[in-house]
């Protein structure tokens, strides 16, 4: 029989299993980036895994939510760095920034290269006390015009025109926007969209619900129902390009429900931040319904919301 061999204890601060407190840099954060052409709104997700890795999310100025890999955490100050997605540039993108106080501050490299500073204060839980006391159900568009409706940037051409009662999108290049803005509300949409489209609906001008023509295609958080590169419907009834669809979406603080031609596919889950495209990253305060015109045709020929008291 072999004796038992004794190991010396080790230092809370040698043994691998002991429980480090999270860092206060974990959490949801949501940034704003000074840009040369304009500021744009971004967001980051810092986690623990294990007892002393930091890993993450990032959502950059387009495109959805990527993972970051490993995060360095070295006297206060962080860093990441990940591979382009939509951007325009061969080398990755770099994060670096420090925890001042309550407020997050950094700087991220732009295509070229060159830094840009951004701060970013903590994202706000969204919860909501009991049930939503729902209003009347209100028209958003009217069959007519686009009264009630602005383009999201006023120096590019608006593509958005009424024909025959049908909201259209002729010529992408601009977002669509109601000038009224809401915090929780039910909302539902009948669009139609011609084969190899690609358009969505932004929740409060942040969220985006991806219309896409994904008929026939594996649910996935970056096609038709999804909450784009967050949150993935557990079925896909996409009818074909050229027929007419509806979609419910009910949103309540941070939960979301989806519904795509009279089938649930999203159930109360927690969108946990702003999308690529969104308008600002102040998820506090109501928004807009917006519709993505920027890439490509579709058509709605009723948009109705239900807002809470």
């Amino acid at each position: 029989m072999l004796a038992a061999t004794c190991m010396p204890a080790l230092a809370a601060d040698e043994n691998p299993f002991t429980k480090h407190a999270e860092p206060p840099l974990v959490g949801r954060w949501d940034l704003t980036v000074r840009g040369p052409k304009g500021d744009y709104p971004s967001w980051l997700e810092v986690r623990m895994l294990g007892f002393r890795t930091l890993v993450g999310s990032y959502v950059g100025q387009f495109g959805s939510a990527r993972p970051v890999s490993f995060v360095k955490l070295e006297d206060g100050s962080f860093r990441f760095s990940l591979p382009p997605q939509w951007e325009h540039r061969l080398t990755d993108v770099v994060v670096e920034g420090k925890l001042e106080g309550d407020t997050l501050r950094g700087v991220v490299t732009d295509d070229e290269g060159k830094p840009l500073t951004w701060d970013g204060v903590r994202a706000p839980a969204l919860t909501r006390e009991g049930q939503p006391k729902w209003g009347k159900a209100v028209e958003l568009f009217n069959g007519r015009d686009l009264a009630g409706w602005k383009q999201r940037f006023p120096d590019k051409k608006n593509g958005w025109v009424v024909r025959d009662g049908i909201l259209a999108n002729d010529a992408p290049g601009n977002d669509l926007l109601t000038e009224n803005k809401f915090n929780d509300f039910k909302l539902h949409v009948e669009f139609r969209y011609p084969k190899g489209s690609n358009s969505g609906i932004y929740l409060r001008g942040r969220y985006e619900v991806q219309v896409e023509d994904n008929a026939g295609k594996a649910p996935d958080s970056h096609y038709i129902g999804g909450i784009y590169g967050f949150l993935t419907p557990n079925r896909n009834p996409a009818k074909l390009a050229g027929e007419w669809q509806t979609m419910d979406i009910t949103l309540v603080g941070r939960l979301v429900s989806v519904s795509l031609n009279g089938e649930e596919v999203i159930t109360r889950q927690t969108i946990p931040g702003i999308t690529g495209g969104a308008m600002d990253s102040n998820e506090a305060a109501p928004g807009p319904v917006l519709l993505q015109g920027d890439h490509g045709p579709v058509e709605f020929r009723k948009v109705t919301i239900t807002a809470a008291e």
